[in-house]
């Protein structure tokens, strides 16, 4: 068993950049992995089946698959965790794994795809997952590689997965899935993958009608947020399930060795549910998209009757207040017949409130038969 120093690793900062991703500086090595210095060793799951019986348990020495890989028998060894460097030094003469298959499984996160290896097939994926708390989802990147009898799967995080069908499947032989081989273990599990963005998009569905209804009715900033939220968030299943939907048809157009003509015919179901994952996804970042308009409509229609409001109250009072301060100058009658003989009025007063009642009112009559006011309230 080679030591840990046979795979060159660079010790990563816990403290990802703004999108996520880590970068090797230029002119590193090929095959470094980027692992934490703390990094646990990865917790090994092996589920082994043949038409007959199906065995479930948890590997502490990696070293015991041995006896499993070597029989006639489908051998899923499931890899909860990345692991640290002593992880991939024992797994790696196991499974015969290339340095850069064991660099792409671990430096997370990958873009989805399908690698063609000597007597193995890597497909990398994003599964999504429903939060607990029903307050968006949770992704990770799962790696499957699949050889001849055995299949390879390394979870990002130990938590919660996708997989429970799959693995109820084996244990209670329930479908053909005992009677096959790993290369339709392999199809089960990304068909589940793919499955597990329709709840994730159906959340998003009812979301997204809740905020319709918000829009319509009482709109605020805290509506703008949830609406750049949501896009933002479709964008990032988006970016899972699109490389994933051309990986597959890749798999499907050029074919592998490793997967039978039957499994081929699986394959293309699981294309279609990439399809309309893609279809749903778009659809939604277009109502998204419409709800943003919407909402810019909404708010611009209440500024616009906010404004008439104003002008409307402001036009009343305009001459209102050019009587007033034609009166106000306070020029004196005495000196001269032309300074204002209204101040030695006897009903001076009385009239110039009259005036000013009497053209407040008139306009007010006026914009209410035109309709202003119902309009601007």
């Amino acid at each position: 068993m080679p030591n840990s120093d046979s795979f060159p690793t660079t010790y990563r900062s816990p403290e990802k950049s703004k999108l996520g991703y880590f970068y090797d500086r230029p002119g590193t090595t090929p095959g470094q992995l980027n692992i934490s210095a703390d990094a646990q060793p990865a917790d090994l799951v092996l589920i082994d089946y043949d038409r007959d019986r199906s065995t479930r348990i948890s590997v502490s020495d990696p070293e015991l698959l041995h006896e499993y890989l070597e029989t006639h028998t489908v051998s899923w060894v499931d890899v909860l965790g990345l692991g640290n460097t002593a992880t991939w030094a024992a797994l790696s003469p196991i499974f015969n794994l290339h340095r850069l298959l064991v660099e792409d499984i671990v430096n997370v996160p990958q873009r989805p795809k399908i690698e063609h290896y000597q007597d193995q097939l890597l497909i990398i994926a994003i599964m999504v997952v429903l939060n607990p708390n029903g307050n968006g989802f949770s992704k990770e990147q799962v790696s499957l590689v699949l050889g001849k009898n055995y299949l390879l799967t390394v979870q990002e995080e130990p938590e919660e997965d996708c997989f429970h069908g799959v693995r109820q499947r084996i244990e209670i032989d329930r479908g053909i899935i005992r009677k096959q081989g790993a290369d339709y273990l392999a199809y089960c599990l990304v068909d589940a993958i793919v499955d597990g963005f329709f709840p994730v998009l159906e959340y998003y569905g009812e979301l997204i009608e809740e905020l319709e209804d918000e829009v319509m009715t009482q709109p605020d900033r805290s509506t703008l947020s949830k609406i750049h939220k949501i896009r933002r968030e479709l964008l990032i299943l988006r970016r899972a399930i699109w490389p994933l939907r051309d990986a597959i048809n890749s798999l499907i157009r050029d074919g592998s060795d490793l997967i039978s003509a039957e499994v081929q015919v699986y394959l293309r179901d699981c294309y279609d549910h990439t399809i309309q994952v893609m279809d749903m996804v778009e659809t939604y970042r277009e109502l998204a998209t419409g709800l943003m308009d919407v909402y810019l409509s909404v708010v611009s229609n209440k500024m616009n009757e906010v404004m008439k409001l104003l002008t409307v109250v402001s036009a009343i009072f305009i001459p209102l207040t050019f009587i007033a301060g034609v009166y106000g100058m306070n020029f004196s009658p005495e000196k001269s017949p032309l300074n204002m003989p209204e101040l030695g009025w006897y009903w001076g007063y009385p009239f110039c409130l009259a005036l000013m009642f009497t053209i407040g009112g008139s306009l007010v009559f006026f914009f209410w038969k035109r309709g202003w006011f119902k309009s601007a309230i």
